[in-house]
């Protein structure tokens, strides 16, 4: 690593040059790479869509893409988008002054949704669904506009642990946030390089590079909500059995469509033995709807 004044941009300026923040720094990079690759996020002479909310995830994610393309391994054309969604307290002028003073690209959107959340949400409900809903359709329409072929979110390993245990839980179903999308009109891949990246890291890197943290919690509807829940479960998990997390989470890359009951994904009704593979007279020909008798 780098870590003259005149480093890789203007992100990483008073990095902090402690072994424990280069190693950070290292890891970080290198996991974000990995996913990159792995799950084949670049496009010849794409342009993506950055999305800065100014939490510790999207600043973590804003400088490790630049020091990617820094170091040539990251061809396309990077572009921070902030949608300013009218949240009361919300201090619009830190993100714009950050990206000015950091030299990054940036186009930042203000939409009042937020008084579309609270004039359609029940009190004492969350507000959180709809305001996703309705802040990823603005985002599509701006990466549109601006010709980005992908929008990049800072999701990070533990929030794609926590949207699996809450679909297990509350969803009836084995589904997470994918690293990589297409979007429901088929236009534009969603991407979350920091798939691999655990929170804690992220945490660290952005409080060491003294980010101007926004917190997430302005719309004041934070309180219980079933993510908050699913967290402190893991964290009890982690608490008692360090290095849990990453295991769970390898687990999501490890499915064995053999072992679970999802009939669309594995044909357990032609599952034969090797004996009984040639031998008809060991299948069963059932009409449609018929129910076979008790013996």
């Amino acid at each position: 690593m780098r870590d003259e004044l005149d480093d890789i941009h203007a992100l990483f300026h008073g990095a902090p040059r402690t072994t424990e923040f280069k190693k950070l720094r290292k890891r970080i990079v290198r996991m974000t790479r990995e996913a990159i690759e792995q799950y084949g996020m670049i496009e010849k002479d794409a342009r993506w869509l950055v999305c800065l909310s100014g939490g510790k995830d999207s600043y973590t994610l804003l400088a490790v893409l630049h020091e990617l393309k820094w170091r040539g391994l990251l061809p396309v054309e990077i572009l921070a988008c902030n949608l300013d969604q009218g949240q009361p307290g919300f201090p619009a002028t830190v993100l714009p002054k950050f990206l000015e003073d950091m030299g990054v690209p940036h186009r930042i959107e203000y939409q009042d949704t937020y008084s579309v959340v609270v004039d359609k949400i029940p009190a004492g409900r969350t507000f959180c669904a709809l305001c996703s809903r309705l802040r990823r359709g603005h985002l599509y329409r701006v990466a549109r506009e601006e010709g980005c072929s992908a929008v990049v979110l800072g999701h990070h390993r533990d929030d794609i642990l926590e949207t699996f245990f809450m679909n297990l839980f509350h969803g009836g179903r084995l589904a997470t946030m994918p690293p990589k999308l297409v979007n429901e009109e088929g236009d534009l891949f969603v991407y979350r390089p920091l798939a691999h990246v655990a929170e804690t890291d992220c945490e660290k890197f952005a409080q060491a590079m003294n980010y101007p943290i926004i917190p997430c919690d302005l719309c004041g509807s934070q309180d219980g909500l079933q993510r908050q829940q699913v967290k402190q479960i893991l964290d009890g998990w982690e608490a008692n059995s360090p290095g849990r997390r990453q295991v769970m989470f390898r687990a999501l890359t490890n499915a064995r469509p053999s072992h679970l009951l999802d009939t669309n994904l594995f044909d357990f009704a032609n599952l034969v033995r090797n004996a009984d593979a040639n031998d008809e007279s060991v299948k069963v020909d059932l009409k449609a709807g018929e129910v076979p008798k008790l013996r």
